[in-house]
């Protein structure tokens, strides 16, 4: 017997019930949607419920293998069991059959897993709380469960077929979408969202392209859409860092700007451009951006020494004391 089997009927051993309901499984219903990008092959699962935390307990996702959902009365072990069976070359349906056949309470779950090739496998059991149900389409499955209206997943569905962009955007449009059905029955409490690469570098803290967590908040999918617009701009910032230590400043001015335009009002991305422009002697174009900074907080004038010692602002004295008395 090969060592793939012998893992198989490990994690069925102890993905075992001696009971259909345990009272440490969160009621977490929710409506979710697993996704892959067709062009990137890079995978997403994203998530919002009327329960605190929602991502800590539903939301799993390994680069290079697939994402998973699990919600409902959540059994929070299909994410990490369903990673490792896919893992293993079992297929989303495969793996999911396995699960739930090995799950006395599988009628009360509904669960939702995505690989690497797109393909998808859901399942909403018979006693999940009206309104309940899934679909299913190329690269994606939405799942809802508790809904005050039965259109929500189909509604889901639609906005992610018909919404153009990345991948992050159009999983955010079907949560939308679920918005507009008036989703959860009891209201909305939190959201997340986590997209990994269709391939593993071996570098996990490489591999998360997004991992974001709205805990507790008035407007959930309205936050996590801010959070994810920051996410984006700090990305920016962050080749844009690496564009400097490799001493490509044209490129790395494009990168700050590009960051700028999507959060104008961060003195931190303001400034990391003037170092840029004071790196490339612009110092007419960087003093205004400096000025208005050291205006508002002294701080950064220290920080501005700093960085000439890490080699990080490269300026003669005379010049730095010059930008210092802006």
């Amino acid at each position: 017997m090969t060592r793939s089997f012998f893992l198989l009927l490990f994690i069925l051993s102890e993905f075992s019930f001696s009971q259909v309901y345990k009272k440490s499984e969160p009621f977490t219903h929710t409506y979710s949607i697993v996704a892959r990008d067709s062009v990137t092959g890079d995978m997403g699962v994203a998530v919002q419920s009327h329960w605190f935390s929602v991502g800590s307990i539903v939301i799993y996702g390994e680069a290079g293998v697939g994402v998973v959902a699990t919600q409902s009365l959540v059994n929070p072990s299909y994410g990490s069991k369903g990673l490792a069976l896919m893992a293993q070359g079992l297929s989303p349906q495969q793996a999911l059959n396995a699960l739930l056949n090995n799950d006395a309470g599988q009628m009360y779950r509904q669960v939702a897993f995505l690989n690497h090739k797109g393909d998808v496998a859901t399942h909403t059991g018979s006693l999940c709380i009206a309104e309940a149900g899934h679909r299913q389409g190329k690269n994606f499955s939405v799942q809802a469960n508790m809904m005050l209206n039965n259109s929500v997943w189909n509604a889901m569905a639609d906005a992610f077929e018909s919404t153009t962009g990345s991948l992050s955007g159009r999983m955010l449009a079907a949560m939308k979408a679920a918005e507009s059905e008036r989703g959860d029955i009891r209201g909305k409490q939190s959201a997340a969202i986590l997209i990994v690469k269709a391939e593993s570098t071996g570098n996990s803290w490489e591999d998360t392209i997004m991992d974001l967590r709205v805990e507790d908040h008035e407007n959930p999918i309205q936050e996590l859409e801010r959070l994810m617009q920051i996410h984006k701009a700090y990305d920016f910032m962050n080749k844009g860092d690496v564009a400097m230590e490799h001493g490509n400043s044209e490129k790395a001015e494009s990168l700050y700007m590009k960051a700028q335009e999507l959060f104008p009002d961060n003195l931190e991305m303001q400034y990391w451009y003037a170092i840029n422009l004071l790196n490339n002697k612009q110092f007419d174009k960087a003093k205004p951006i400096m000025t208005s900074i050291f205006k508002q907080n002294a701080d950064w004038k220290t920080l501005t020494s700093r960085l000439v010692v890490s080699k990080l602002l490269v300026v003669t004295n005379d010049e730095l004391q010059e930008i210092l008395s802006w």
